[in-house]
């Protein structure tokens, strides 16, 4: 029998608990990371949606900054997840996104996101979202909302511009959880 995967999720700033729910849900063992040393023995890893700006100057505070980008696992970033992956910070994805690119809070909706191969659109929440502005060649676009990109893979990276975790739809916390499988069979 095959066991759980076990994943972190980066629990600076932000929506961290939504996708702990949904993770265990899923039937993954579900860590907290909040220090460097939570990275060891993940099979994955979850940064999630909040403020970018205080992610990045928390993780750089914690040394999470280089032990993320030396984290050889699964990487999810949702909203201010897919910020702190880009060129512009972390530099893990092949992409740059504008911050905020949809409107302010007050400009945040729900908005139905069609899937590549799949026929059910899945219900998206968009808060403050980030926008792609370029994609790198290496990037498949598995997400569309009014013909632009905001689910995109890059090998082991899963980059969303909106919040997953805050619908009743485990789709694309699935699909994570099988990139994590493969990951594990790939470096096994």
């Amino acid at each position: 029998m095959e066991r759980s995967p076990r994943i972190g999720v980066l629990a600076l700033q932000g929506a961290f608990r939504e996708h702990v729910q949904v993770l265990e849900r899923l039937g993954a063992e579900v860590v907290e990371v909040r220090l460097p040393e939570e990275l060891d023995a993940l099979d994955g890893l979850v940064i999630p949606g909040g403020e970018s700006t205080t992610i990045m100057r928390l993780a750089r505070l914690y040394g999470l900054d280089e032990a993320i980008r030396a984290y050889q696992g699964a990487i999810f970033g949702t909203c201010a997840g897919m910020i702190v992956l880009d060129r512009d910070h972390l530099g893990l994805a092949d992409l740059e996104v504008d911050r905020n690119a949809y409107g302010r809070q007050v400009r945040s909706f729900e908005a139905d996101v069609e899937l590549s191969g799949d026929e059910r659109p899945l219900h998206g929440v968009f808060i403050r979202a980030p926008r792609i502005r370029d994609l790198g060649g290496d990037l498949e676009v598995l997400g569309e909302l009014d013909g632009e990109p905001v689910l995109v893979r890059q090998g082991r990276l899963l980059l969303a511009s909106f919040h997953p975790e805050l619908t009743d739809d485990p789709r694309v916390h699935q699909l994570f959880l099988d990139m994590v499988r493969e990951e594990q069979h790939v470096r096994a």
